[in-house]
């Protein structure tokens, strides 16, 4: 029997019991979430630090502060959120005149989360499920063990195991959660595994969100009239962010061939102030998640040896790789095709007056799950942002546009389905249940039969004149 059955019936016991239904008890459970954060800051710092090389610093802005921020917004939004929508029935549905539109959680929840910021990424989907009513199962990453433990640790300290619980173990692990009928699915990850959880989920008509990767690479275009040191600036620091191990990090870079040469220039100098020349020798910089992930980096930057205008360094023993620029790369090389996940920065160089033919062929690959557009032209940048399909991305800038209150962080296609953060999570893990009142007088046989002779007349009379 697979064991983790046992679980997902003792919490559908407890959902089933209606005490995650009180919006107040979850405002309490969420504070308690909260405070054991805080509590724990230096056991997640440690786990990091073993797992992906992060400093203290890097720790806390990535993975820890932003929890903090997400549980804050959802303490002060979930009554409002929780509320039921009354709305006019309409004439139609006379003498019906209130329906009401229920915000109903799902019942017990899958959360698989990933090894690039596992504990921001499991913690903070857990929130968005509790929020919502739910209980929570979790299968954390087997890759970052050290923050696999602490968490573990940590969520059996916090919650009830009926509630929430925390499963650990490798794929055999995640496929016997995969095989359960659980009411809801929320998986981070690769493309590829976002696949085969959808077909396990379809075998139980489980309803899923997947938070995927750019599989084909997430576009940051550069053109001649932007502020090269500006941008030069902040993609440096994006591309040193977890050594490039983030789902919305810059895969590959198309850069006006007008400017090319002093764009280039002034990213290794960029680099150089932020991380010193030796990169892999610094304590600050992260590391790969493993060797695996090391040597096929590793591997990948030594194809191009001959194209590296800066990096093309690592270290083995403390997986630390260099940020890596390659250039010039064609737009169709394969290095450009799929998801690096690491600090490899491929650089496409494009005519400034022909943009448009290079966003045809952005937009004839897999949608990416974030777009980066560094210009003065803001008609075009805008016109750009409502035209392509992406998960979400920035004019002018890298990345915070996830750190933003109230706005969803999703994807599209293979980058994605489903949305989560703040209210959208609470959306993502509860659902939308329609309750009309009825009344039992002034019911008129609009409805009934018979629909022929002169009640048709009147009747057909009365529906066009209620559909106006």
């Amino acid at each position: 029997m697979n064991p983790i059955e046992s679980i997902l019936a003792a919490q559908r016991d407890f959902f089933n019991s209606g005490t995650t239904l009180d919006v107040k008890w979850r405002i309490q459970q969420l504070k308690k979430l909260k405070a054991a954060v805080l509590a724990h800051e230096s056991e997640f710092e440690e786990a990091l630090r073993q797992d992906l090389g992060r400093s203290k610093v890097e720790a806390y802005l990535c993975d820890i502060g932003p929890i903090v921020v997400e549980i804050n917004e959802m303490i002060r939004g979930l009554r409002r959120w929780a509320r039921p929508e009354r709305h006019f029935s309409g004439f139609m549905c006379f003498p019906s005149s209130v329906t009401k539109v229920y915000k109903m959680p799902y019942g017990v929840t899958l959360v698989i989360s990933p090894f690039n910021f596992p504990i921001l990424l499991t913690l903070g989907v857990v929130a968005a499920s509790m929020s919502g009513g739910n209980t929570v199962v979790i299968k954390t990453s087997s890759k970052s063990a050290a923050c696999t433990a602490v968490l573990k640790k940590f969520v059996a300290e916090v919650f009830p195991p009926e509630y929430v619980t925390l499963v650990d173990g490798g794929h055999d692990v995640a496929d016997q959660c995969l095989e359960l009928p659980f009411d809801k699915m929320f998986y981070t990850g690769s493309p590829a595994v976002g696949k085969h959880v959808l077909a396990e989920a379809a075998k139980n008509l489980t309803p899923v969100a997947l938070e995927l990767g750019g599989e084909t690479g997430n576009w940051c275009i550069v053109r001649k009239d932007a502020d090269l040191k500006d941008a030069a600036r902040k993609i440096a620091f994006f591309k040193l962010c977890n050594a490039g191990q983030i789902c919305i990090n810059i895969n590959q870079i198309a850069v006006a061939e007008e400017v090319a040469e002093p764009f280039l220039t002034l990213l290794q100098e960029a680099f150089e102030k932020q991380i010193g020349k030796e990169p892999e020798r610094n304590s600050e910089y992260p590391c790969l998640i493993t060797d695996a992930a090391y040597n096929k980096c590793a591997s990948l930057a030594e194809s191009y040896r001959d194209r590296i205008r800066f990096g093309g360094k690592g270290d083995p023993n403390s997986r630390r790789y260099a940020p890596t620029v390659i250039y010039p790369v064609g737009v169709e090389e394969d290095i450009v095709r799929h998801e690096l996940f690491c600090p490899l920065l491929p650089v496409v160089k494009f005519k400034d007056s022909e943009v448009d033919k290079l966003l045809q062929v952005v937009a004839s690959r897999e949608h990416p799950l974030a777009m980066y557009l560094f210009t003065k032209d803001r008609r075009w940048a805008n016109r750009v942002m409502q035209t392509q399909q992406y998960g979400g991305g920035c004019i002018n800038e890298v990345c915070i546009h996830m750190m933003v209150k109230g706005v969803p962080f999703n994807g599209v296609g293979h980058s994605g389905m489903g949305a989560y953060h703040g209210e959208w999570g609470f959306r993502e893990f509860t659902h939308p249940a329609t309750v009309l009142t009825g009344r039992s007088f002034w019911n008129l046989p609009l409805r009934e039969h018979p629909y022929s002779g002169k009640a048709e007349q009147i009747k057909m009379k009365l529906l066009r004149m209620f559909e106006r």
